[in-house]
């Protein structure tokens, strides 16, 4: 079993067994050119992308500072990857993330990485959402959290129903972007400029 940088213990050799399994599975030969390393690959593969599972966003997060700024900070068009946990299949795009300040400010890289650890887990994108939300509320203490969520679905786009293109929108309000109307509409059109 290896530990990546991240501290995730993957146990390579059962995935690679799994792999292999899988292949035969399928009606392929795991030992052709193309598919001889693949189950080492997807192994070290699936160390990186799952790595939020041993990762802690807390502790990310943890990191604010003292400030008197009371009016809303918002970090747009965040890229982010994860793994759809019904096919395991990818799901990508950009999370748009508001705040109120209550006393206390994180770093925007901080906000950015929350997210990154959210995503590198089997997720659904409503759970994501508000995780993020949530997670932001309760560290930071702020007056209100709004994240909105748009990504592409490849369990949707490349198989079943086969709709690439399609975007799935997902929102989670707390605090004042929720009870406040203003408040929500103006996170809304500033992460959307030109859009309305």
């Amino acid at each position: 079993m290896a530990t990546s940088a991240s501290g995730i213990r993957v146990d390579q050799e059962r995935v690679q067994r799994l792999m292999t399994e899988l292949i035969e599975a399928i009606g392929e030969d795991p030992l052709r050119d193309g598919l001889r390393d693949t189950p080492a690959r997807i192994a070290r593969m699936y160390e990186e992308i799952f790595s939020g599972l041993d990762e802690d966003p807390v502790e990310i997060l943890s990191v604010v500072f003292e400030e008197a700024h009371d009016e809303m900070v918002i970090l747009r068009e965040i890229p982010f990857y994860s793994m759809c946990e019904h096919h395991l299949l990818p799901f990508h795009g950009q999370a748009h993330i508001g705040y109120l300040p209550n006393g206390k400010i994180v770093g925007l890289s901080k906000i950015a990485r929350a997210v990154e650890v959210f995503a590198r887990r089997p997720q659904v994108q409503e759970r994501l959402t508000g995780q993020i939300a949530g997670c932001l509320e309760d560290v930071l203490g702020a007056k209100g959290v709004g994240v909105v969520i748009e990504a592409e679905h490849l369990c949707m786009t490349m198989r079943g129903v086969r709709k690439p293109g399609s975007t799935m929108v997902t929102s989670a309000m707390r605090g004042r972007f929720r009870e406040d109307f203003n408040t929500r509409q103006e996170f809304l059109s500033l992460i959307r400029p030109g859009r309305e």
